[in-house]
């Protein structure tokens, strides 16, 4: 069982790890291959740290709802030509 401060190191990872897929997101052709992977490649990566610490299913709405805030955080980053 993970505790509440694991939870918040899953949830934090989860919004860092999404900052830059969000920005290089900001750079590709909308519903695209390139798009697709930015994000759909950082789900998977919190997934597997999900079931790797034998976290509940309970939490995966908290962990989808900042990696969301991540990637909107990253494509909204003020570095960079604006696509």
């Amino acid at each position: 069982m993970i505790g509440a401060t694991g939870i918040f190191i899953i949830a934090l990872t989860a919004f860092i790890l999404n900052l830059p897929f969000g920005y290089l997101r900001r750079f590709t052709k909308k519903f695209g291959i390139a798009w697709f992977l930015c994000i759909h490649i950082p789900i998977a990566i919190v997934a597997f740290v999900r079931i790797t610490t034998e976290t509940p299913w309970s939490y995966i709405p908290l962990f989808l709802a900042v990696g969301i805030a991540g990637q909107i955080a990253g494509h909204r980053l003020p570095f960079g030509k604006q696509a």
